[in-house]
């Protein structure tokens, strides 16, 4: 059995009305880097930075940003 992560980030700004740029501004991380973890083309990712978008986007459970799916 494998495990892949996927970031649901493009799905819950469209949910939440709210652009790439948007969050950039609300959460001080630079466009190109949300855009990236949109696309999904981002392979790692900062603690701090998954912390402010689940703050800016009201998220309290984890799993509506980070989905584990098994093959």
């Amino acid at each position: 059995m494998s495990y892949k992560v996927s970031i649901r980030l493009k799905e819950l700004l469209e949910k939440k009305g709210m652009s790439q740029k948007e969050l950039a501004n609300l959460t001080g991380i630079r466009e190109s880097t949300i855009s990236d973890i949109a696309r999904g083309s981002r392979t790692v990712m900062n603690f701090a930075h998954i912390a402010k978008i689940l703050e800016v986007l009201e998220i309290t459970d984890i799993t509506e940003l980070i989905k584990l799916k098994y093959d």
